[in-house]
């Protein structure tokens, strides 16, 4: 079995000449983009953060490693585990591009799904 072929980008990137399937996994609508310009094939806000740890988190470098860990918690479980379920058989067929509007994407919940579907679960 092949390792699954996950990048993380922003849903603002140009997305000319990719071969991939392009997954936004934010939960709210990227602002002022319109659904033409994010070309997307999926948008999966239900494997997003809960919002009371988007919130909580507000993308605080020193507050990663606890956000990563939380976030991972939520996953384990509910309509979360379900998205993220559907996010490993797409990875499993096809190269995948999960999106996010974050300017950070190495702190960014993108970021966490992608080491998941890759196998690389950071410790906690």
């Amino acid at each position: 079995m092949t390792k699954p072929q996950v990048r993380i980008g922003r849903v603002y990137d140009d997305p000319a000449g990719e071969q991939a399937l392009r997954v936004l996994v934010d939960r709210l609508w990227p602002r002022g983009l319109t659904k033409a310009r994010a070309a997307l094939d999926e948008w999966c806000k239900q494997v997003a953060p809960s919002p009371e740890l988007r919130k909580w988190y507000g993308h605080d470098p020193e507050r990663f490693a606890e956000f990563r860990r939380r976030y991972q918690a939520e996953l384990d479980a509910g309509e979360q585990a379900a998205a993220l379920a559907h996010l490993r058989e797409l990875a499993s067929d096809h190269p995948l591009v999960l999106l996010t509007a974050s300017k950070e994407l190495t702190i960014s919940e993108a970021a966490v799904l992608a080491d998941l579907l890759t196998g690389r679960r950071a410790a906690e």
